[in-house]
């Protein structure tokens, strides 16, 4: 991926390629929301001017219209009609029109938008999950996914991919991906509950964690079985193991499962945690801003 450095936004060339479409990843640069962030339990000394594209407790709606504007114009859709959603880290994926596209920031609940429509801009939002944008081309239609680690386990790349089947004849093998920024493996820490979620579904999860990927994935073990192995009084007990997830490893092997091709696919090796210059991450500042992905047709 490649940084724009007037608009502030990240591309894709293989999107880029695409004249018939707009895309873009936002970043925290060229806002005019203040927020004083904070890193590591440190507060910044002055509030930063931030790019927050959702409607956050901490944040004006009039800043966040003001930024979405901007970010529209960066993206050169200014004149097209947005679609977002209200994400519940699901896999419900929603087929879009201009003419019958809901009104209001919650009208629609799930986490993935597709579309063949002209000029309807469709859009997602993170501060640690993954976006993924798709295009068909052979048949010009788009979609924008919100895959977080329970988006990520229900396969809602896939379940995206096959509604575009359905609707439009997409094939896989006709199909752009680009996964955008989200946390990486060096920051995404998860416990026992994801790590079995993701045993239970995927042969091969185990090469996307770091850490005692099989302690946490035994099924017989005793959830309480470390104070009783130490012998520790109660509240002394040694935290609970935990492993590191590669969400964005995960992602692509749904999509190369699904058909995609793994030249087809672009993902970005920035992380949302290690890079505050550039990205909001919930995980690391908790009250944050939320980045925008967005893809649409043209022409």
């Amino acid at each position: 991926m490649r940084r724009s450095a007037s608009a502030q936004i990240l591309k894709v060339p293989s999107l880029s390629r695409l004249t018939w479409l707009v895309h873009g990843f936002s970043t925290v640069s060229g806002g005019v929301s203040a927020l004083e962030r904070t890193r590591d339990g440190k507060k910044s000394a002055t509030p930063e001017s931030v790019l927050n594209l959702g409607f956050t407790e901490w944040d004006s709606r009039d800043a966040v219209l003001a930024n979405r504007k901007k970010f529209y114009s960066a993206v050169a859709a200014s004149k097209m009609r947005p679609a977002t959603l209200k994400q519940i880290h699901s896999d419900v994926v929603h087929l879009v029109g201009r003419d019958a596209l809901p009104e209001g920031e919650h009208a629609l609940k799930g986490d993935a938008l597709t579309t063949r429509e002209k000029n309807v801009l469709l859009t997602v939002q993170t501060a640690d999950c993954i976006p993924i944008l798709l295009a068909d081309t052979k048949n010009r239609a788009v979609a924008a996914i919100h895959s977080g680690w329970r988006g990520t386990v229900q396969r809602i790349s896939e379940k995206t991919l096959g509604r575009m089947r359905m609707e439009f004849g997409t094939r896989p093998e006709h199909v752009i991906a680009a996964i955008g920024p989200g946390i990486g493996s060096c920051c995404y820490e998860v416990g026992h509950e994801v790590v079995q979620e993701f045993a239970t579904k995927f042969p091969d999860a185990n090469n996307w964690f770091t850490g005692p990927f099989d302690a946490l994935t035994d099924s017989d073990a005793d959830p309480n079985w470390l104070p009783w192995l130490t012998m520790r009084p109660p509240g002394h007990a040694p935290p609970s193991p935990t492993a590191f997830l590669d969400l964005l490893a995960a992602n692509r092997a749904i999509l190369v499962a699904a058909g995609v091709a793994q030249k087809n696919i672009s993902s970005s090796d920035l992380c949302t945690g290690c890079r505050p210059d550039l990205f909001f991450s919930y995980r690391k500042e908790k009250t944050t801003g939320r980045m925008m992905a967005a893809i649409g047709i043209v022409k």
